[in-house]
């Protein structure tokens, strides 16, 4: 699968059950990346999204698990590091921000992953977000 993330500066994820940012020009950059597979999520996150948005979205409290190869998984809310061994390719959106946060990212990218490509866009809600995607 191809984990999608999102995370501050700290690498933080959520903040009191919640997401800390979210943005609707990233939501479009992930629909496009995501356009000719299947993009799977759980309930927490597909709220995101509106109904035009979810043809090739796949509602899964179990997205993790089901997601196969060249699927796109994005995490919010769970853990990335219980299913890493499963994951092809991580693509993180840094808010570039510092956010409060008690969830966190938690995959060693240092450990078997390799910066493949960067990319900087402007959100509607944040001056930059920068993509990250890591390979084995």
């Amino acid at each position: 699968m191809i984990a999608i993330i999102c995370v501050d500066d700290n690498l933080g994820m959520m903040f009191n059950n919640r997401r800390q940012s979210q943005d609707k020009i990233l939501r479009e950059r992930i629909k496009e990346i995501s356009k000719n597979s299947k993009l799977l999520m759980n309930s927490y996150s597909i709220k995101q999204f509106s109904e035009e948005d979810k043809e090739n979205i796949i509602e899964d409290e179990n997205f993790a698990i089901n997601a196969q190869k060249g699927n796109f998984a994005f995490f919010e809310n769970i853990s990335p590091k219980e299913y890493e061994k499963d994951i092809e390719k991580i693509i993180l959106y840094h808010w570039n921000r510092n956010y409060p946060a008690d969830f966190y990212f938690d995959i060693d990218l240092k450990n078997g992953w390799k910066l493949n490509d960067t990319y900087d866009f402007e959100g509607y809600s944040h001056e930059k977000i920068t993509e990250e995607v890591y390979i084995k």
